[in-house]
């Protein structure tokens, strides 16, 4: 048994806090090879999540907001927003449900975020053509302005 405590999320949020890319994963399932992906994910403010898609049917993606808050932004095949929502934990909206296909990225808003994730595995890097190509790579020196831009869409 392995429970989800306050403990486990401040820890992986002092993790993801410690780590170059402001986010880190702690993983449920035992191995990469699991047919079903249940991890909590715990994202700092200056993290970056390239635009993409899961191309398999089978990788819909399913969000549950724990702690925190972030924004959701989904894209047309040219890189147009087509929509976004604010999730926050206490607020009428604290998940999603992300189909398969479809372009989408995250913000997060509040340091400490933490989400718990769950999709069909197993694991596997994202393809090429999964990788929104108008959107800059994660090391890129335009990542960060673009995710500020993409911040403001939840400006209030």
């Amino acid at each position: 048994m392995k429970l989800i405590t306050d403990t486990l999320l401040a820890q992986v949020s002092g993790e993801a806090q410690a780590s170059p890319r402001q986010r880190k994963n702690y993983n449920f399932h035992p191995s990469d090879a699991s047919r079903c992906n249940r991890l909590l994910n715990a994202l700092e403010p200056c993290t970056y999540i390239r635009p993409h898609r899961h191309l398999d049917p089978e990788k819909e993606e399913l969000m549950v907001l724990l702690r925190g808050r972030m924004g959701m932004i989904f894209f047309d095949e040219a890189g147009q927003v087509t929509e976004t929502a604010l999730l926050a934990v206490g607020s009428d909206a604290f998940g999603i449900d992300i189909p398969a296909g479809q372009y989408h990225s995250l913000v997060c808003l509040a340091s400490g975020t933490v989400f718990l994730e769950a999709k069909a595995g197993p694991y596997r890097p994202l393809l090429p053509e999964e990788l929104a190509p108008w959107a800059p790579a994660e090391q890129a020196a335009e990542a960060a302005g673009y995710r500020a831009r993409l911040e403001g869409l939840f400006a209030t």
